[in-house]
């Protein structure tokens, strides 16, 4: 499986909206684990309240990703192959809201 950033802008008009994609999405993954595994997410805060995410995931081709896309009724603004992955630092622990 290749690695992919999957873009979503402005996908979401609140937290909670994105909370039951995120659900759609990790049934979908499921059912289609032989061809894309979801990796991890970072949401992005968009204009005017909304919110998007850049998506980190494996997958067997761009199909694939738009295939899941679709049964899951998410967003793809853009899919970028991942030639590489230089980590610095881990991600930073999210604070409690």
């Amino acid at each position: 499986m290749q690695l992919y950033a999957i873009l979503r802008r402005g996908g979401w008009r609140s937290p909670e909206e994105l909370g039951r994609a995120a659900e759609r999405s990790t049934a979908e993954g499921e059912r289609m684990s032989d061809d894309i595994r979801w990796i991890r997410s970072y949401v992005l805060e968009e204009n005017e309240g909304s919110v998007g995410t850049v998506c980190i995931y494996e997958a067997t081709s761009p199909e694939a990703i738009r295939a899941h896309a679709s049964a899951a009724e998410l967003p793809v603004d853009e899919i970028i192959p991942i030639a590489d992955t230089v980590v610095v630092r881990d991600d930073p622990v999210a604070a409690a809201s």
